[in-house]
């Protein structure tokens, strides 16, 4: 708890110098027709995740220091796109480089995957790194495109780290250290602070978002190979449900699924339906944290399972009776 207190009393201090910052080289998001606010907001305050999660893991858990090296030129890579936007192969090339350090990280921690090695098991290995890959690079652009409106970063994230660490200690297992995790919640509690309210002071920004996720993919994977088990995967599964979804109308709309946009039903409801942003970034978040009780609930995953596909069914029937058939998935001429 000490640590806790120290943490969010420096982050504190460190958000604020940013601010000042950010408004003295003008880093901020200004509303367009793409926007889900309307006012002139600091984007990168998501600055202090990456902060926190390397220097935890300098100071209280040094043996996962690629992951860290991964976290930092990913978050470095993000803030500069935050700043100046910089060509797709350049970030998305430094994207792959935190995804295989992560990868070599959790080769290094996890005894099952040195067994692999040992064994010559290379194929395996390598069908398995290179699907690893892809589904890391999914999920970080997945958690960059969900960054759209006030609390849903934060309140999500928290939903999703809080329930890691639970599973961690329920398992017995140490994938982070105590020290990480509180500041990490500091950063959280924090970035809250200033995002979590009806007119935002700041955006997390690709620094804060992706690498977050990042950190998320480490964690998932980590406990995908603890367990053997693949289930872990649905504690993104909300994200990941919107994110698919919405690839898929705008795949059947004739549209450029890399181009920016405001398709993703959180967008819908804050922009269209007037719903508020605090209101919905909390249905995400509480909705995830059901799936992630039934994850944690029973070992296999299968109410998991069951309860993620119930999810599915109403989200897809919401969607198109609040959105129609027709706006979803017919090409607009």
């Amino acid at each position: 708890m000490i640590i806790f207190c120290i943490a969010t009393v420096l982050l504190l201090s460190l958000e604020l110098l940013y601010f000042k910052i950010a408004d003295k080289y003008n880093i901020v998001d200004k509303p367009n027709q793409r926007s889900s606010h309307t006012k002139t907001t600091i984007r990168g305050g998501g600055i202090i995740f990456p902060l926190a999660f390397i220097s935890g893991i300098l100071i209280f858990q040094p043996q996962n220091i690629w992951v860290a090296a991964a976290v930092l030129a990913i978050s470095f890579i993000s803030f500069m796109d935050d700043v100046v936007t910089l060509n797709n192969i350049t970030r998305i090339g430094i994207h792959f480089l935190g995804v295989i350090l992560v990868v070599y990280q959790s080769a290094l921690n996890i005894p099952q995957i040195q067994e692999y090695i040992a064994q010559s098991q290379i194929v395996i290995l390598v069908g398995l790194s290179l699907t690893t890959l892809v589904l890391c690079i999914g999920i970080i652009n997945a958690c960059n495109f969900m960054d759209g409106i006030n609390g849903i970063t934060v309140l999500y994230f928290t939903a999703t780290l809080a329930s890691i660490w639970y599973i961690q200690n329920s398992l017995g297992v140490v994938i982070l250290a105590n020290g990480v995790w509180q500041l990490l919640m500091a950063a959280m509690l924090v970035f809250g602070f200033f995002n979590l309210r009806k007119k935002a002071k700041t955006f997390a920004g690709d620094v804060g978002s992706i690498s977050v996720a990042l950190i998320i993919c480490f964690l998932i994977l980590s406990l995908i190979a603890y367990t053997k088990n693949p289930k872990w995967i649905l504690l993104l599964g909300v994200y990941g449900l919107d994110t698919v979804f919405t690839i898929i109308c705008r795949l059947f709309r004739g549209e450029n699924i890399f181009e920016a946009h405001r398709s993703h039903f959180y967008q819908y409801l804050a922009n269209q339906r007037k719903v508020n942003h605090i209101l919905i970034s909390v249905l995400y978040a509480f909705t995830q944290l059901i799936i992630n009780y039934f994850l944690w609930f029973e070992a296999s995953g299968f109410y998991a399972l069951v309860v993620f596909l119930g999810v599915v069914i109403i989200y897809c029937l919401v969607r198109l009776w609040f959105e129609g058939f027709e706006a979803l998935f017919k090409k607009q001429i």
